[in-house]
């Protein structure tokens, strides 16, 4: 059970303490990669965290990109926060029904718009089901609340900043996804997009950093994780993986050990992949 942070991680207990604070908002922030065959909207209306609203990854997302749920201008996040009644002076808490999967996703996205009183439901509704806490299945009556947006621009990276850090070897790119993927011996879910890695990064599995029970493990166990896998955390890190969700789970992490020079490539392998201009490594290399 790691400690809470209302900046980072906290457990169905504190959240349980806290559901009724006035000043709570919390996210249900479910999202599920295609062969997963789950409607997270239809399990959002079946059950969930009482009070909480359903935080949409895929519409709101920068729609005018070609590439998957890319961060959303800041003016877009502004008026959709508001609309859901999320603003100023909030604390906010965000949660998955994977456990911990998609919700990092969300917590980051509000750390790049400058709002720093997030954090993540350690072990997510799936926790919180097992537990036999309260559920509802009716949406929150909602009030309008302005929520001022300062994006952080050094918490992101576009490709072309990824790639000069692959040639400079100046920060640690670290990898979310899956070995196999990671090496190229699986092909990627995504129609042509290559196999491999970005060249000099490291691979540390997102699933790695969880606990049996889905809950993260603690930060001197984190600590070991990022150290085994062969990174320097002296250097500033950036986070990658398929689609840029799994890779906040790395920020999260990164952030648990008291980490804060990381940024995340938003593209990820979904746009590194898919270009010819970049190189591709393969194997352990």
């Amino acid at each position: 059970m790691a400690e809470d942070d209302p900046k980072t991680l906290v457990s169905t207990d504190w959240l349980d303490r806290h559901l009724k604070d006035p000043d709570l908002r919390v996210l249900d922030a479910s999202w599920y990669l295609p062969d997963a065959g789950r409607d997270p909207k239809a399990e959002y209306a079946e059950a969930h965290v009482p009070g909480a609203r359903f935080f949409d990854i895929d519409d709101l997302s920068d729609q005018r990109s070609s590439l998957p749920h890319m961060a959303p201008p800041p003016e877009k996040f502004m008026s959709r926060m508001r609309a859901m009644g999320v603003g100023d002076g909030h604390q906010v808490v965000v949660y998955d029904g994977a456990g911990l999967f998609s919700a990092a996703r969300v917590w980051w996205l509000f750390r790049l718009m400058g709002h720093v009183d997030v954090a993540v439901l350690d072990g997510g509704f799936p926790k919180w089901r097992a537990e036999g806490r309260a559920t509802e299945d009716l949406p929150p009556l909602v009030r309008d609340r302005h929520m001022t947006v300062r994006r952080q621009a050094q918490m992101v990276r576009d490709v072309t900043q990824v790639s000069s850090a692959s040639k400079l070897g100046d920060h640690e790119i670290v990898d979310a996804r899956s070995p196999g993927r990671w090496r190229g011996d699986e092909a990627e879910p995504r129609a042509g997009i290559r196999a491999g890695h970005i060249p000099g990064s490291r691979n540390v599995h997102y699933a790695t950093l969880l606990s049996e029970d889905g809950t993260m493990k603690a930060p001197e166990e984190l600590r070991a994780v990022f150290e085994a896998a062969g990174l320097d955390l002296s250097k500033p890190a950036i986070t990658t993986c398929g689609s840029g969700v799994t890779a906040a789970i790395l920020s999260l992490a990164l952030e648990r050990i008291g980490k804060t020079d990381h940024s995340l490539y938003d593209g990820s392998w979904s746009e590194w992949g898919a270009s010819p201009t970049v190189p591709v490594a393969t194997g352990d290399a």
